[in-house]
């Protein structure tokens, strides 16, 4: 290639790049100021495509060919009106948002110089949403709660929503760290790296053509000074020649860092000399392309596609059992709830209430339950990989990367979606279809069930189906897929379930063979195809839950059992399992690292509310499988991770507490995190609580989870304990033959 057609070929990539971002500003432009078009392809500017609202796959090359086109526009949702006080901004809102924050005098005189990062509605406070009656009250005013950047400056602004001037109110801004990603720079800043003459000439070096490679910006956490003062990205690169499997092809060791927001590239390092792209044979997830023909299978003496008959698990006849009310009310078995998208949350629950069979009472659980954060620590220190420690949540946004669900595949055929309304960076609304679904699950599981054994006498065969409800969303953080579960039992249980699917982050090696390798030599993981290895990471999921137990008195006891040993001539036992009940007085007291042989229960009481036999009525939360951390405490990711340095904590409500990473995570020293607020060992005996759980994950990847992982999962149950007088659902009846549905063949026609 001549000097010329160089210097031509970088002058086109750099007009691309800078022509990025009217053309994703062109993308949220419709009639009306909104986008409800999320699934279509958009040219990059630079001769490429990417998927609208996602930086994932944005790459140099043309679309792939077979691409479906887009879906008919659904509707707009300009309409929409809030029901409720907890209900999302709506679409006039957010345009209304955007007229006064154009307008006011901190931004007026650019305008366009203005990047919204996060818009959300600022909720009222909780006396005032849980005293207002639908159908008697007027909602309460409508606030907003803005994070823009404007000139290199972050800002926290409060926006009055009500008629009149609409008040512009600066709200603190936290000591370090920069606010959410929004999706527009996080599309444009795949494209920084192709105006690097340095970056090319690697790409060129390694005979990768620049159209066949895709780009993912990664955070890159802190580390000290040279992570300060300055928004940083680090940019690292895959081919795509072959497969739509890019991550299974990474250009090892090719790292870029950029500056956010000028999208300079400031440094490129290789250090993946030698080390081969992974083959694309055999990498493609995609149906129709996973598996070989029935005749090239038999020739290579392989089976095709493992088949097995879908089971259809109907509702019973008349239909799903719950109601979508005013398009965020969920009503089922005795529970209503408040159900809604976030941008960073992903799914939050609100004002979850169950109804007591012996009073007809609807009775609070829990106030409001989402997602708070994710901690990603990938576990190899190496140059290309140490910085790898993601926030899924505060970094990315965990609602921004929720894709549309998939009929009939992530959700069933009676399933009800909710759609979300999110911003652009220029304050425009735009609508993600499909974000959550709610569907009834049946999936012959037993409520409770009790049958006489013939030595009685008694013929008794007693059972109950158990029917549960679930809401479900889905994000698609890159590579990895978060499926988050929120199952409702009518026996007063809430499961909160989160399941990890998609594809390995990995890493390219010169090893095709486990032979290859020396003693040694430390891969940092598993070896899982050739040239290819998964690196071990943990995944923790930090669950934020504000527990209102038939009120806001709520405390927290600790059910600590332990061995007590029987003294001498009291019982031919040796010992016995005693539980002794410890009422935590402060936040220290409710810090809880989960031990096998030291097992507790975990209980959220109401003190000021008593069963008829003088229990405390409450809920206790059930951990399952997980997994702690065992970074060092000191370590800087785990510094800004600090909120999994314990499974459960307990902190008395406030407002301003909602991220367990703190407001403003992105590139921030961890001093404000969920593990500094407890740190003030503020009192919690009989308090407004909010309950902190975190799931954890260790994954050691194996062959398995090539090309791309089956799903694996783990929860925590919320569950009634002394809540209720007796069991909530003995007068549930069992199911007959009547009540299924009708189910034939449908006449079909040659």
């Amino acid at each position: 290639m001549d000097h010329s057609t160089s210097l031509l070929r970088l002058i086109f990539l750099a007009l691309g790049a800078a022509l990025v971002v009217l053309v994703v500003r062109s993308a949220f432009r419709l009639p009306g100021d909104i986008d409800t078009t999320t699934t279509s392809l958009f040219d990059d500017g630079n001769g490429g495509s990417c998927t609208r609202f996602s930086p994932w796959a944005c790459r140099q090359g043309r679309g792939d060919p077979r691409s479906k086109p887009s879906k008919p526009r659904r509707p707009s949702h300009e309409s929409d009106v809030p029901r409720h006080p907890l209900d999302p901004l709506t679409v006039r809102e957010v345009n209304r948002v955007r007229e006064l924050l154009r307008a006011h005098p901190l931004f007026a005189s650019a305008p366009s110089s203005l990047f919204v990062h996060s818009l959300e509605l600022d909720e009222p406070e909780k006396s005032v949403v849980k005293s207002w009656r639908k159908g008697a009250d007027p909602l309460p005013p409508r606030r907003a709660v803005a994070v823009v950047r404007f000139r290199g400056e972050s800002h926290v602004l409060g926006v009055d929503l009500s008629e009149g001037d609409g008040a512009v109110t600066p709200l603190p801004v936290p000591a370090s760290g920069y606010p959410m990603m929004n999706m527009d720079e996080q599309t444009s800043l795949c494209f920084a790296p192709f105006k690097d003459a340095a970056f090319n000439a690697s790409l060129l070096r390694r005979g990768v053509r620049a159209s066949d490679v895709a780009c993912l910006p990664i955070s890159l956490g802190w580390y000290g000074p040279a992570e300060e003062n300055r928004r940083l990205i680090k940019s690292q690169c895959f081919s795509t020649e072959g497969t739509a499997n890019f991550y299974m092809r990474p250009i090892e060791g090719l790292t870029v860092l950029v500056d956010m927001d000028t999208a300079e590239v400031l440094h490129v390092s290789d250090r993946g000399a030698g080390i081969p792209i992974p083959a694309a044979a055999n990498t493609d997830y995609r149906h129709g392309h996973s598996a070989p023909n029935p005749a090239e299978a038999q020739a290579q003496g392989r089976h095709g596609y493992q088949t097995v008959r879908v089971p259809s698990m109907e509702p019973p006849a008349g239909g799903p059992g719950f109601e979508l009310v005013d398009g965020h009310t969920v009503r089922w078995g005795g529970w209503e709830f408040h159900l809604k998208p976030d941008a960073r949350a992903g799914m939050v629950v609100s004002r979850a209430r169950v109804q007591d069979p012996a009073t007809g009472e609807h009775r609070d659980v829990m106030y409001k339950g989402m997602a708070s954060e994710l901690f990603v620590p990938y576990m190899d220190p190496t140059e290309a990989w140490y910085f790898k420690t993601y926030m899924d949540a505060g970094e990315y946004g965990f609602g921004l990367q929720a894709m549309p669900l998939v009929p009939l595949n992530d959700c069933p055929r009676h399933a009800r979606y909710l759609d979300a309304v999110f911003v652009a960076a220029d304050g425009r609304p735009y609508v993600r279809e499909n974000m959550i679904c709610v569907f009834e699950r049946y999936a012959g599981d037993i409520a409770w069930r009790h049958s006489e054994s013939p030595i009685t006498g008694m013929d008794i065969r007693e059972s109950r189906p158990k029917v549960t409800l679930v809401a479900r969303m889905a994000a698609s953080v890159a590579n990895y897929d978060y499926i988050v579960d929120w199952e409702f039992q009518m026996d007063g249980l809430v499961r909160i379930k989160v399941g990890l699917s998609g594809i390995l982050m990995v890493k390219g090696t010169q090893y095709s063979h486990m032979n290859q390798v020396h003693q040694n030599d430390n891969m940092y993981g598993t070896l899982l195809s050739e040239n290819v290895i998964g690196v071990i990471h943990d995944h923790f999921v930090t669950f934020r839950l504000d527990m209102d137990i038939d009120g806001a008195d709520n405390s927290f006891v600790k059910v600590a059992m332990a061995r007590q040993n029987t003294g001498a001539g009291e019982s031919p036992r040796k010992s016995y399992l005693k539980a002794t009940r410890h009422v935590a007085r402060t936040e220290k007291d409710a810090q809880v690292r989960l031990k096998l042989y030291e097992p507790s229960e975990f209980h959220i009481v109401n003190p000021t509310k008593k069963t008829r036999v003088g229990n405390p009525v409450g809920y206790k939360v059930v951990p399952t499988g997980t997994a702690a951390s065992l970074l060092d405490p000191e370590d800087p990711p785990q510094k800004r991770g600090a909120f999994t340095n314990n499974q459960i904590w307990v902190t008395p409500y406030n407002k301003t507490e909602e991220w367990a990473g703190g407001l403003f995570v992105y590139q921030s020293k961890g001093e404000d995190t969920l593990a500094t607020w407890s740190e003030r060992d503020r009192p919690i005996e009989n308090k407004d609580l909010v309950l902190w759980y975190t799931l954890g994950f260790h994954h050691v990847p194996c062959q398995e989870d090539f090309p791309i992982m089956p799903t694996v999962s783990s929860s925590f149950d919320l569950k009634p304990v002394n809540f209720f007088e007796s069991n909530p659902i003995l007068g549930q009846r069992p199911t007959q033959e009547n009540d299924l549905p009708v189910c034939a063949a449908a006449a079909t026609t040659s």
